[in-house]
This record gives C-alpha cells, sequence and structure tokens, in this order.
C-alpha cells in the first residue's frame, strides 16, 4: 500500500490546487501552496517505497 502513496499524494495536491485557486479569498492561494508543498514533501519521501524495477531478483 505505501508504493502507492506518492501518486495519491500527487493527487491530493493537484485537487487542492485546483479548487485552492478556484476559491478566491484573501489567503486562499497562500494556503493551499502551503498545503500542496506539505502534500509534495510527503510524495517524496513515500517515493522509497516503489520497488527497483532494474534489479535482477535473486534465486537461492
Amino acid at each position: 500500500m505505501k508504493r502507492y502513496l506518492t501518486a495519491v499524494f500527487i493527487a491530493i495536491s493537484v485537487v487542492i490546487l485546483v479548487l485552492g485557486l478556484r476559491i478566491d479569498s484573501q489567503w486562499t492561494g497562500a494556503a493551499s501552496w502551503g498545503l500542496t508543498l506539505i502534500c509534495l514533501i510527503f510524495a517524496a519521501y513515500f517515493t522509497k517505497y516503489i520497488p527497483d524495477e532494474k534489479t535482477p531478483k535473486r534465486r537461492k
């Protein structure tokens, strides 16, 4: 499940940006970019759980 969290956080950041920038309030832009930055940091953190397909699997 952790391998899919990168895509989930990127999708959440896109949704936050689209919804946050559509709402025209005073601090909505700064808040939406801040939440997007946090989501992208989490997405970068969870990239370590994506399996590396380049390394062959060893057989015993």
